[in-house]
């Protein structure tokens, strides 16, 4: 994570920075393991400048961010000593819809939305008893628990900051679609090649259900006294300034919105610690035993449940590209706070005898479970990703140098993937969009297609030295007098003023 770089990095070397003068940051997550993860990371990091900060969420999330934040490698422990975590009962979500149905859709967020609506309460009176002891409370929420934090509108010394969870490019290019997509903003040209790109519709993987709880969060976004971003201006420099021009003269008519590139949040360096017994995980003692840069890793996050049909299609696909692999097999997540008919919850399987048949022969490995995702990525033997394109896993994959073949399933994954494929050039494109997005199979040959594009062409070489080369710039960033360090500083900085 990025903490890690403050390491050697003492209190009075922190940019003049001195004590926290009383400032007070409260976390409020989304419960989705991505976004909650990243907040994390950013709560480590924040409290690395001594400053206090309060992770709010549901006692079942708050438990799993920090047990899958300990089976990392970095060494967290201490900065996550120092964060006080929340915990609060939420009532378990019941599913109106139980007809058993697969789903790759946001039908996961509605748990999520569920539990940001039973955080109003709680933590306006957090914020109550906290505001009372301190000369400033500092709010950071995710953009999706906006209605949350609605309330601190009315504590006087209390400020609230929206972090986004997906890419500058990817939030960029909702407001220039809703501008009418502009030549030129603020006067600021528009030079990146974006204006004749096909951009998925937002609407597209989306349920009417989950498009209606985004948008009553949008609601409560006006308040905010400014912006930050997990990424950084070493890879999305471009879209970070037209972000800005557009809150200068669009978004805010009121106020000058601020933001912050505070990525990366996510480990840039690994250490050989795998986790918290400090034993070696399985695949990385497979990994060891691979030439360099040939094993693709496949895994689809923690939102995305396949059909059987579509598994089959993938096992088949690598099969036939012939290329060695890592595959973490696994449902998405459930969670303790909601329900779901029996149906709903069977679990997704594998050809019968796949699994045997390419661990034998030496070809593949299965992993049922958490991962250690920063891990594999950073391995020399990894060449590849294939993924869903979610932010958290193009931020990793990136920083580790790793080209991503593409495979989004709905909300920001589509321009993610627009986003690593077409502008930075660092992947390449399972599927068609248009396809995946109606729920029609991907086949297995063009899995396959796909994977020896990345692994065994001369085309994958090329997007491996770009995908190197952005990884190092990400690297430089943190370092002391790095971009990135920069905008740490100056947040910091920021919140701490008198």
């Amino acid at each position: 994570m990025a903490t890690q770089h403050r390491q050697q990095h003492d209190q009075n070397k922190n940019g003049g920075l001195k004590g926290t003068g009383s400032v007070i940051v409260i976390m409020v997550p989304f419960s989705l393991q991505s976004h909650m993860n990243q907040l994390l990371q950013l709560s480590c990091l924040i409290s690395s400048y001594n400053v206090p900060v309060h992770y709010l969420g549901s006692t079942f999330c708050n438990s799993q961010v920090r047990n899958r934040v300990h089976g990392g490698s970095n060494p967290v422990d201490q900065y996550l000593s120092k964060i006080h975590f929340h915990d609060f009962p939420i009532p378990p979500y019941v599913y109106e819809d139980e007809d058993g149905s697969d789903s790759n859709s946001s039908d996961n967020f509605l748990p999520c939305f569920h539990v940001t609506e039973h955080l109003r309460q709680p933590f306006f009176a957090l914020l109550q008893q906290l505001s009372s002891k301190a000369r400033r409370v500092v709010i950071i929420h995710d953009v999706l628990t906006s209605s949350a934090v609605q309330d601190a509108r009315s504590v006087a010394n209390a400020e609230s900051y929206t972090f986004n969870c997906a890419s500058a490019f990817n939030i960029f290019s909702h407001y220039w679609e809703e501008m009418g997509k502009p030549s030129q903003i603020g006067g600021h040209e528009i030079s990146i090649p974006i204006n004749n790109l096909y951009l998925p519709s937002v609407l597209e993987g989306l349920t009417p259900e989950s498009i209606r709880k985004m948008d009553h969060e949008y609601q409560f976004l006006g308040s905010r006294s400014g912006e930050l971003y997990n990424t950084s201006r070493s890879i999305e420099g471009n879209f970070l300034g037209l972000l800005s021009k557009l809150t200068e003269t669009t978004i805010s008519n009121e106020k000058k919105i601020n933001i912050w590139a505070m990525g990366p949040l996510n480990p840039v360096t690994i250490s050989s610690k795998v986790s918290s017994t400090g034993r070696r995980d399985k695949c990385l003692e497979w990994l060891d035993n691979q030439k360099p840069n040939s094993v693709m890793y496949i895994c689809f996050g923690t939102t995305i449940s396949m059909t059987n049909d579509q598994i089959e299609q993938v096992a088949v696909g690598l099969e036939q590209s012939g290329t060695k692999f890592i595959w973490v097999f696994r449902d998405a997540d459930k969670g303790d706070h909601c329900t779901r008919a029996r149906a709903c919850c069977r679990s997704p399987s594998l050809p019968q005898g796949f699994e045997e048949r390419v661990e034998g022969e030496g070809m593949g490995m299965v992993v049922r479970g958490w991962a250690p995702q920063p891990q594999i990525l950073g391995h020399p033997s990894t060449g590849g990703f294939m993924s869903h394109c979610g932010w958290n896993s193009c931020m990793e994959s990136i920083g580790m140098g790793v080209p991503i073949a593409a495979w989004p399933m709905h909300s920001d994954q589509p321009r993610n993937a627009i986003l690593i494929t077409l502008l930075l050039k660092v992947g390449v494109s399972v599927g068609d969009w248009d396809q995946i997005a109606k729920k029609q199979l991907v086949s297995s040959s063009m899995i396959s297609k796909s994977v020896r594009t990345l692994m065994a062409s001369d085309e994958g070489d090329e997007m491996r030295k770009r995908a190197a080369d952005l990884g190092a710039a990400l690297r430089t960033s943190t370092d002391e007098g790095g971009v990135s360090r920069m905008e740490w500083d100056s947040f910091v900085k920021h919140i701490l003023r008198s």
